[in-house]
């Protein structure tokens, strides 16, 4: 792979059109969405073909495996849904299950424990029911395409396929079926998987039923008893998706909307919050000033949401005290602009990783943002015998400590870290545009980063997506800081100075930081899309 190929600079310039927009990281993903958007579908429609295409094209960071959510706005009622796609633990599936396994000192990241219900499927059926036009067989076909008839790997994800492929898909005799004669596929080698097709069939055919009560969920079962986990097709038939209200914040004069925990949405809308009460206009967007700002308001966020966030059916978080003003101004005292602070702890409010990110707008208004992951690269690595997809590790982001409101119980979802974005106008509550950064404990960093440089700065979908960015590593208020190249010399040297253990990250590497996509909708119905450098992806208009 040449080092030019994976430096991700940017020339890049927004992508404008009227009649609709797809963004992805690969673009024949976007591609199917468009022509879900050409056959009269919805935004809804485009973003699940999108997805599902994703699943077959990238498998090494999300597929029907996995969780989803999504936020969509309706452009008849000005309403924004959120749905919670992610699925829950088995219900043989306890602390002492795991203790008695051997394991009470730490889950393995890639053990069958670790495998959760896979909602995307049904995820992906209950946003077409709501908000979609077209049927799910005909939203699907993209994605059984270029299963059947195989497509050519694109560079980034080919390199990142290479990557997680000896560690994870040889967790499973499965596994093989997303190699060529037992290796990874090369750039632009054609990739052919017809498990996946014959899934995906299944669903068209049957819906979500297809899945959890078929020959996949009977296949998906027996592969994680025989990695020694506990799921079973019970588990799989009881899933269920959930409508949920979404959670909100304004930062200057756009509200941004998130999904509420189980999703770590939370943590972007704690800083931005932090951030309103402070000026950062005319700051260099890259300079140390800037940059400890956003670093400290994460900080005091992660320390918040890594305690707050978790099911709410069981353990729900006091989210409108959290983001509440009172709450905002209380933390925002804790934020010194000279130096850090590594040792933010969680306040009291008053009572009261690998992942794939799309977006869609319709020639009517309506907008989509939608997130589907497998968590770690390829998930657990187990590989259903015989239907091409490997199944999610979310089960990992689970607390063993019993008093921790995120502590693994029967039933239960766990903290997750995939998030998608949106934004409306707070002066009359139209659509400015779905937007999010994919990428583990990245992904509230990037949400916060693309918010000030869209609010603060001015800038358009492509230069707020093409901008260097920070990541608290660990996604913990203690984690040290990576900084990406692009980023100045003097900055870095700077907030060191300043107390913050700081590195840079160059070529393949600046990953790390995420992967975004971005839609602006203007007042006048101009759609303005961006699409992440450190991605294969693109912006793709519909004329």
């Amino acid at each position: 792979m040449a080092d030019d190929l994976l430096s991700f600079r940017s020339d890049r310039t927004p992508v404008l059109a009227r009649g609709g927009m797809v963004c992805a990281s690969q673009p024949l993903a976007a591609a199917a969405g468009v022509r879900m958007l050409d056959a009269g579908g919805s935004a809804a429609d485009a973003a699940v073909a999108a997805a599902a295409a994703l699943a077959v094209v990238e498998p090494c960071s999300t597929g029907i495996g996995g969780d989803c959510f999504a936020l969509c706005f309706d452009a008849a009622t000005g309403q924004v849904s959120a749905l919670n796609g992610s699925g829950r633990a088995p219900a043989a599936l306890d602390l002492e299950r795991v203790e008695r396994d051997g394991l009470g000192d730490g889950l393995p990241p890639h053990h069958a424990h670790t495998v959760t219900v896979p909602g995307a499927c049904a995820g992906w059926a209950d946003t077409l029911e709501r908000h979609g036009r077209l049927p799910l067989a005909r939203v699907l076909e993209p994605a059984r395409a270029l299963a059947e008839e195989g497509f050519p790997v694109s560079p980034v994800i080919a390199v990142q396929w290479a990557a997680l492929a000896k560690s994870q898909l040889g967790n499973s005799p499965g596994g093989a079926e997303l190699l060529i004669d037992g290796r990874p596929p090369r750039a632009g080698e054609v990739f052919r998987n017809p498990g996946m097709a014959r899934t995906l069939r299944a669903l068209a055919d049957a819906g979500p039923r297809g899945f959890y009560e078929g020959e996949a969920g009977a296949a998906v079962a027996r592969a994680v008893q025989q990695h020694g986990g506990t799921l079973s097709e019970d588990d799989l038939s009881a899933h269920r998706s959930t409508w949920e209200e979404p959670i909100s914040s304004v930062y200057r004069d756009l509200r941004v909307w998130e999904c509420p925990p189980n999703g770590q949405g939370l943590a972007a809308l704690i800083a931005l919050n932090l951030l309103s009460g402070f000026d950062l206009d005319g700051q260099d967007p890259l300079g140390p000033d800037r940059l400890h700002l956003l670093v400290e308001a994460m900080r005091l966020a992660f320390a918040d949401s890594r305690w707050f966030v978790a099911d709410p059916e069981q353990s729900p978080a006091p989210v409108a005290e959290l983001l509440s003003e009172t709450y905002a101004a209380e933390r925002r005292r804790s934020i010194d602009p000279t130096r850090a602070n590594p040792d933010a702890k969680r306040g009291v409010p008053a009572a009261g990783s690998d992942t794939v990110y799309l977006c869609a707008a319709d020639a009517d208004g309506n907008a989509c943002s939608f997130i589907n992951s497998n968590y770690m690269g390829f998930g657990t690595g187990i590989v259903p015998d015989g239907f091409g997809f490997p199944l999610q590790n979310r089960g990992f982001g689970f607390s063993l400590d019993p008093g921790h409101p995120n502590a693994l119980a029967p039933g239960k979802r766990p903290y997750h870290t995939i998030i998608p974005g949106m934004l409306t106008r707070e002066r009359d509550g139209s659509l400015y545009g779905p937007f999010g950064v994919m990428g583990g404990f990245m992904q509230p960093q990037g949400h916060v980063q693309v918010v000030v440089a869209l609010a603060d700065d001015g800038a358009d979908p492509q230069r707020a997506l093409d901008r260097p960015r920070f990541c608290i590593g660990s996604g913990t208020a203690d984690g040290a800081v990576a900084l990406e190249a692009g980023i100045p010399d003097a900055t870095l040297a700077e907030l060191s100075a300043r107390g913050h253990d700081v590195s840079r990250i160059e070529g393949y590497g600046r990953i790390t930081f995420g992967k975004g996509q971005l839609i602006r909708r203007d007042p006048t119905g101009v759609l303005w899309g961006g699409s992440d450098p450190r991605a294969d992806g693109c912006a793709l208009p519909r004329a």
